[in-house]
């Protein structure tokens, strides 16, 4: 049986998340006392105690989701379960950073200080109210590539995430993308609806900030992952250093092909894929692309426990 482990995106977080996995194992502690240092602020204070509107800005949110990911990963180590126990890591948007550090390719600290850049920098791009994004259910890629071209009218919007065959959301300039959700009920669409995000990311929006991670990145030490990473942008498996350095760069303003991502770890004979940290959402999405591929949730101390026990086993 070959694994793949998952890292999730932007949404997943959640006041608390990662608690118990720091009081139950001194590796996860350590993961978020290392973030806290790199940042110079106590992150995991707002994690476990804070508001939830904070915890939800992009410059929190992000690094607060990477180190709930490492602190479940560092969990699983100590039980005896490496990342080499996986043929391959993903992650969704965001979540590519968290596979980077499991796998060995950035340290802790540096993740954490170049996704508080990311999340400052994807925020600053555009003026509040400028941008949007919309999920469209029940029509695929292509359909909504169409749609999104015809809304644009000579500005904005495009797919950006294609998150299974039944979900891909759209992003771009505010009015677009009013228009695209209309266009998607027009062209029978189940579902359109806003999203309650504050910038319309993985667009060309973001321009500005893909040359701020690109000036951020450029100083970062990258080394070759101890397994390979399935990037974002190219929906496939990488590990030179310099590939992920630029693919990083790229990721902004490109779409999350996460549909394919599964699909091309599917066809590499991944049969089980574990989603390590907060939340379930890309098991929903995997269980959408292929219901061939198992799923397991790896979020807290009990889950850590019964995926050590199976992964002995295997």
């Amino acid at each position: 049986m070959s694994k793949a482990f998952v890292f999730p995106g932007q949404g997943a977080q959640t006041i608390g998340m990662g608690r118990a996995l720091a009081e139950a194992y001194p590796q996860a502690q350590a993961v978020f006392d290392e973030v806290d240092d790199a940042l110079g602020e106590r992150l995991s204070t707002l994690i476990w105690e804070g508001e939830q509107d904070a915890l939800t800005l992009t410059e929190n949110a992000q690094p607060a989701l990477m180190a709930t990911s490492l602190a479940a990963m560092r969990a699983l180590e100590a039980e005896g379960v490496t990342v080499q126990a996986a043929a391959m890591v993903a992650g969704h948007s965001l979540g590519e950073y968290s596979a980077l550090a499991a796998a060995g390719a950035l340290s802790v600290a540096d993740c954490a200080r170049l996704l508080r850049v990311r999340g400052r920098a994807m925020q600053a791009a555009v003026p509040v109210g400028e941008g949007a994004m919309a999920a469209i259910l029940g029509l695929d890629l292509a359909a909504v590539r169409e749609l999104a071209e015809e809304a644009a009218q000579d500005g904005i919007c495009q797919a950006a995430n294609d998150n299974d065959p039944a979900q891909v959301v759209v992003s771009g300039q505010a009015k677009a993308v009013a228009r695209a959700v209309e266009l998607a009920k027009e062209k029978g669409a189940k579902r359109a609806m806003l999203l309650p995000v504050s910038a319309p990311f993985h667009c060309a929006m973001m321009q500005p900030a893909a040359e701020a991670m690109q000036a951020a990145l450029a100083d970062v030490t990258i080394t070759a992952p101890a397994v390979p990473v399935v990037a974002n942008v190219v929906a496939a498996a990488v590990s030179d250093p310099e590939v992920i350095r630029r693919l990083l760069v790229d990721q902004v303003t490109g779409a999350v092909r996460w549909r394919e991502s599964v699909a091309y770890m599917g066809a590499q004979g991944v049969t089980e894929i574990w989603e390590i940290g907060a939340g379930k959402a890309l098991i929903g999405m995997v269980r959408r692309i292929d219901r061939d591929i198992a799923t397991r949730a790896v979020g807290g101390p009990d889950d850590v426990k019964a995926a050590a026990g199976i992964a002995t086993a295997d």
